[in-house]
């Protein structure tokens, strides 16, 4: 079954995790106390996270370690690619509209 990665990232809290370990890897210890959510809600949302390729985790000690994954956010970044230049086809047009503009 296909993930749909703009369904995960919909999510708040995930995004706020995805944020958080942007800036680098934590446990669900520190990301509970960061996000202020409680242990099994911060759990939940892992586990979606970590099936959809978003996070990998490991074990240190007896902590679970997460960090983030590139893979998923290429799709996501892939997928954007022709609506950028779509938007950057219509920012040159409207650049041109209004140095015709300022030429009158």
């Amino acid at each position: 079954m296909a993930v749909d990665v703009f369904a995960v990232i919909a999510e708040p809290t995930r995004r706020r995790i995805l944020d958080r370990l942007r800036l680098s890897e934590s446990s669900v210890t520190e990301l509970v106390k960061l996000l202020e959510v409680s242990q099994p809600t911060m759990s939940k949302h892992l586990r979606v996270l970590r099936e959809a390729g978003f996070v990998s985790s490991r074990i240190e000690a007896q902590q679970r370690i997460y960090r983030i994954e590139a893979q998923q956010f290429r799709a996501i970044d892939d997928w954007l690619t022709p609506y950028r230049q779509l938007w950057g086809t219509h920012l040159d047009a409207l650049e041109r509209h209004l140095d015709g503009q300022q030429d009158r």
